[in-house]
């Protein structure tokens, strides 16, 4: 590996490691002089695989670099099982279903179940985590950290509206998430995208950490089953997807 390419990967894991980071983190993180930082932060803007939140003067990591991760993900890291459970409770519920794998404040959609009759929802290409506090998804993995953690990760109030159900305050957020980590089901009425009902249960690892989350899709009209019914589907297949990840985790050991 060049010593351009090994500098660009030093950076881009910098940033993939704090959900985001100024360019001086950035410096401080690879041990690269600051110019050296801008110059090749420049080149990956560019490349659309870093974007630069303005006002936070912070880079994230950029949506070709996302594509790429869930390229690869669904080339190599889902297997035959898991697949099999996600394309399980689409039939079960008559919903989309989805598999997403959470990697610090990053939540990777990394396998979908859909149908023509059951479409998944378009926006949730990418992006979860600049909207977490909208979304089943993003609910998972906000209920798993500190208050700290999470204040860190979500907007100053009031946070951005997406759809007509968004919880804009941290403290009405904070009093659901507390449910959630209770529950382990998070639930999302019309709060990203309008007329929309999503859900997602947690997935964990071999020492119960949070490695992902399954969730369902629906539009809210289309969406017949009861909580309960599908509070019990997301946490079986959940429990059983943990279980296929942590088989593959003795194997390789």
């Amino acid at each position: 590996m060049s010593g351009s390419v090994a500098r660009t990967f030093d950076i881009l894991e910098a940033v993939s490691a704090r959900g985001g980071a100024t360019a001086k983190e950035i410096a401080d993180a690879t041990g690269l002089p600051l110019a050296t930082v801008y110059r090749l932060v420049r080149e990956l803007l560019d490349g659309d695989y870093l974007v630069h939140i303005r006002e936070d003067k912070r880079f994230e990591l950029g949506y070709k670099l996302h594509s790429l991760g869930v390229s690869l993900h669904e080339q190599i890291g889902v297997s035959r099982q898991v697949r099999a459970e996600v394309v399980a409770l689409h039939q079960q519920l008559g919903t989309a279903a989805y598999l997403a794998v959470h990697r610090g404040s990053q939540i990777v959609v990394v396998f979908t179940a859909d149908s023509p009759e059951c479409p998944r929802l378009e926006p949730l290409d990418f992006g979860f985590h600049e909207a977490a506090h909208a979304t089943a998804f993003g609910k998972i993995l906000l209920a798993w950290m500190d208050d700290v953690e999470r204040c860190r990760m979500l907007d100053p109030e009031p946070m951005p509206r997406f759809g007509p159900g968004t919880i804009t305050t941290h403290a009405d957020l904070f009093e659901q998430l507390g449910t959630v980590a209770e529950r382990g089901v998070a639930w999302e009425f019309g709060e990203f995208q309008d007329g929309a009902t999503c859900a997602a249960a947690a997935v964990r690892g071999t020492a119960g950490q949070l490695v992902g989350s399954v969730a369902i899709s629906a539009p809210e009209a289309r969406l017949s089953h009861g909580r309960s019914e599908v509070e019990r589907a997301l946490r079986d297949t959940a429990a059983r997807i943990g279980r296929h990840f942590q088989n593959a985790v003795l194997a390789r050991r």
